[in-house]
């Protein structure tokens, strides 16, 4: 069987080894997604894709202490997302990323084209109001809404309270909604 037709838990098990192709196979199914979770995080292309470099290298030589192989991917989500906020927090510069380099296109499922265009137009929207929100406001709700953590695993991330969480949370949103609705888009 070749690499390419196994499973996670196959690949990982050769990983542990010191497979190098079955590395780079892991590689190749993840980095897509670690990258654009990084790059709405940093809000630098380059330096998303340092981390989600590094991120892999961190995981690859962790592997043994990845108890279940079923959850690896949000074992390394949670890798390259502490590594990204990291790196923000380092940085101290804060660029804007145009959306062209975050967005994925809508593919066709057969719905009429103008409601997918509106409904594109929509998410680019609401995206790029998100980016116009306080750093502390879009990073939670980037976990929250974009990246689907729970409260418990934001306060974890951010290193805040419970009670902080959920407050920044909400006043994130409102602020969000509040800026959409001269738009008319909520």
């Amino acid at each position: 069987m070749t690499l390419t037709n196994q499973n996670i838990e196959q690949l990982l098990q050769h990983c542990k080894s010191g497979d190098q192709h079955a590395q780079m196979e892991v590689y190749n199914r993840y980095y897509k997604a670690m990258y654009n979770t990084s790059l709405r995080i940093v809000k630098d292309s380059y330096e998303a894709e340092d981390i989600m470099q590094e991120s892999f290298l961190t995981a690859f030589t962790k592997l043994e202490s990845l108890k279940e192989t079923k959850t690896f991917g949000s074992w390394l989500k949670r890798i390259v997302v502490n590594n990204s906020i990291y790196h923000y927090k380092k940085s101290g510069r804060y660029q804007d990323v145009p959306l062209d380099d975050v967005m994925y296109k809508v593919e066709d499922h057969g719905s009429n084209d103008q409601d997918q265009n509106l409904n594109h137009l929509k998410a680019n929207q609401v995206l790029e109001t998100m980016n116009t929100l306080k750093d502390n406001y879009r990073m939670c709700l980037t976990l929250h809404l974009i990246e689907g953590y729970d409260y418990d695993e934001i306060c974890q991330i951010m290193n805040i309270s419970s009670a902080n969480c959920r407050t920044m949370i909400s006043r994130a949103k409102d602020s969000l909604r509040k800026k959409l609705v001269p738009q008319g888009q909520y």
